[in-house]
């Protein structure tokens, strides 16, 4: 997977939206984190370093000292909306994994130049289609933009006396319009919808 951006909305409660893109498909994943862990990684990503070494560049440099690296990250499950993942990294000769939120995995796999993987089943879980013919991020960019409130109704509720199918059916076109603004916080609230409905 390849980094294709931060987004935010004022309406998020200082959350941000991290997007995954699939590097050979058109799918992406967005995943919720908070401001400390978007900043890490978003300073990373421009090349700016701050006077002193924030935590992420503090692990770095702990696992260094250890004549470590990490290898590559793995965001392999989810849970009640909950993504988990592995920091897989090489100490004397042998592989070690590190129970991560996905985050702090990011920010460190960053600092390494290490590859993110996503388990399949994460990713058709709560992966979104995009129409979007340049889903490929060619380099890790960090592409902060502020979208317009979403405001109590971005995700509605189904409509009383619909079918489920017709519900569904709402959500989907839903869906697809937030991906092809760019809003992918709305989009994974309604990725979310969807998935209560067929559940």
């Amino acid at each position: 997977m390849d980094i294709l951006g931060l987004s935010t909305s004022p309406s998020s409660g200082g959350a941000y939206a991290l997007i995954l893109s699939e590097q050979d498909g058109n799918r992406r994943l967005p995943i919720i984190i908070g401001t400390f862990e978007a900043q890490a990684i978003a300073l990373e990503l421009e090349h700016i370093k701050p006077p002193r070494p924030m935590t992420h560049d503090l692990l770095r440099n702990v696992i260094q000292s250890f004549d470590s690296f990490v290898k590559y990250i793995h965001i392999n499950s989810l849970k009640d909306g909950t993504f988990f993942a592995r920091v897989i990294y090489e100490f004397q000769g042998e592989e070690i994994e590190q129970d991560a939120r996905p985050s702090d995995a990011i920010a460190l796999s960053i600092r390494f130049k290490a590859p993110i993987y996503v388990s399949p089943d994460v990713l058709n879980e709560a992966g979104i289609v995009s129409e979007d013919e340049n889903t490929g991020a060619t380099s890790a960019t960090a592409q902060t933009s502020a979208k317009k409130p979403a405001g109590p109704s971005a995700v509605s509720s189904p409509k009383a006396g619909l079918t489920q199918d017709d519900q569904r059916k709402q959500l989907e076109k839903k869906l697809q319009l937030a991906i092809k603004n760019e809003d992918y916080e709305k989009a994974a609230q309604l990725r979310d919808e969807i998935a209560k409905l067929d559940n």
